[in-house]
């Protein structure tokens, strides 16, 4: 039998806590471990049941998702999905920056919330098209954003997939060439802008920032 996917939720909303849980429970691929009103119940709940995934809110009392997110990514204590509505840009980004995997807005649907969980356990970045969409054309905004210049569009169509966390071989199937012409894309794009690996790339593609090693 297949392992479940451990999860805690952490939400200051009831009703948000409770209609995730109640949407989880019924799937056998999922156990939800902990429910939490703020980011310091979330990691106290971390600490003693080793979870898989946060289902993370980012605006909450006492310790909010970004501070929580910064926390359980140094400590490895799971990883991080943040909830978030469209008025959320800005902190999203801090979101990202400190080591969120993804972004999934709280309108989901039952099968898309288990689709996103599965990604950011599995190891895929995912972010929702619209919030990636709102990133880039902040980016496109602000001065020392990310500079395309000196691109092909293929490079460009690379560097956009990895923004949105496909992984290789998802980029190889959406781009019809093969993981090994994605990967050698990829090397040259990262020694290009002296970046050590594709979190980075994605977060100075997102945010216009390189972030710092």
């Amino acid at each position: 039998m297949m392992e479940k996917i451990k999860v805690i939720i952490a939400d200051d909303s009831e009703f948000v806590r409770g209609g995730m849980k109640i949407i989880l429970d019924v799937d056998e691929g999922f156990e939800v471990i902990g429910c939490a009103a703020n980011g310091r119940e979330a990691i106290e709940i971390a600490k003693v049941t080793a979870p898989d995934v946060f289902l993370m809110d980012i605006q909450m009392p006492e310790m909010d998702g970004i501070e929580a997110t910064k926390y359980i990514v140094e400590h490895d204590l799971g990883k991080v999905l943040i909830l978030t509505t469209f008025d959320d840009d800005e902190l999203v980004q801090k979101a990202l920056r400190n080591g969120a995997k993804g972004y999934l807005i709280k309108n989901h649907t039952p099968e898309h919330l288990k689709q996103m969980i599965r990604s950011v356990y599995n190891g895929t970045g995912v972010m929702e098209e619209a919030i990636l969409e709102n990133l880039a054309k902040n980016t496109d905004v602000r001065a020392g954003g990310f500079n395309g210049e000196g691109y092909t569009s293929r490079e460009m169509d690379i560097i956009k997939a990895v923004a949105e966390g496909l992984s290789n071989k998802e980029i190889a199937s959406q781009l019809f060439i093969t993981e090994g012409t994605v990967k050698n894309y990829i090397t040259s794009i990262l020694a290009k802008e002296n970046l050590s690996h594709r979190t980075a790339l994605a977060v100075y593609y997102l945010t216009g920032k390189k972030k710092e090693e």
